[in-house]
């Protein structure tokens, strides 16, 4: 009987291959970058909270500032009382109002990376 000849077989190695998640899955930098319905959506929603700290100054800042001619106006001879009030009263609550900002924005922000870093 003659013998048959087997093929031999090969073994074929390459690189390790990354492995993707099998759902298809997409990092959140990658749907930004890409400009898709899923990326703006995560834009948008940074840019919503973004809007919403600053409406949010804006209506402190008219609740303390807006109030300020009514009162001004009833004093007769309140000369002194505005420059005291315009001067040195109503400073540190700007300040404190400028510093609750930037820290809330840099925090919204430091969140959006986050999620978008996918840390």
């Amino acid at each position: 009987m003659p013998q048959e000849q087997t093929e031999r077989r090969v073994v074929v190695t390459g690189p390790a291959r990354r492995t993707r998640r099998a759902s298809g899955y997409y990092r959140p930098r990658t749907e930004i970058d890409e400009q898709t319905t899923l990326g703006h959506t995560y834009v948008r929603s940074l840019m919503r909270i973004q809007l919403r700290a600053a409406l949010t100054v804006s209506a402190v800042l008219v609740l303390l500032v807006g109030p300020l001619p009514l009162v001004f106006a009833t004093m007769p001879d309140g000369r002194r009382l505005e420059w005291l009030v315009l001067g040195f009263c109503l400073y540190a609550p700007l300040v404190l109002l400028a510093r609750w900002y930037v820290r809330r924005a840099e925090r919204n922000e430091r969140d959006f990376v986050r999620l978008v870093e996918d840390r």
